[in-house]
């Protein structure tokens, strides 16, 4: 019997090593629809998936702070984003700073570049409310003076 040309993902390296397999299969498939590398290509995807479910975290995280990770892993900085996503640095500096909202496009371009399921950064978290965000006690942003009473 042949020795099984994938195994289970068990390792980190073992992990990096199958996901840059994948995007090669996957570059070369784009030419040629090759029957052999497409179930290549959905074997590995499995294994990758089901690597990512047991070990990763993300799911846990609000979408900028998962961002924020995947940038520090692949050493990307804020001018980086702006090419990735092709928008402008105020618009990667809201997002990160969560006074912007991911797009749908945006969605689209992160999980196609990390390599992640759009689910990972379509979630919802609090963004920071610029109105009224110079007072302290929220309270004060719905109450009116009675400037009668006196």
């Amino acid at each position: 019997m042949d020795a099984l040309k994938y195994k289970i993902i068990k390792s980190r390296k073992q992990y990096d090593e199958y996901c840059n397999i994948l995007e090669e299969l996957v570059f070369q498939n784009q030419a040629n629809n090759n029957i052999q590398i497409i179930e290549e290509i959905e074997l590995l995807t499995l294994l990758i998936a089901k690597w990512d479910k047991e070990n990763n975290s993300f799911m846990e995280m609000d979408p900028i702070q998962l961002l924020k990770s995947l940038m520090t892993e692949n050493k990307l900085k804020a001018v980086d984003l702006v090419k990735i996503l092709g928008v402008s640095k105020g618009l990667v500096s809201s997002i990160l700073n969560y006074r912007k909202g991911l797009s749908k496009e945006s969605i689209r371009k992160l999980s196609n570049y990390f390599k992640l399921s759009q689910e990972a950064f379509n979630r919802p978290y609090k963004l920071i409310a610029e109105v009224n965000k110079h007072y302290r006690n929220a309270k004060l942003m719905n109450t009116r003076k009675n400037i009668l009473a006196s």
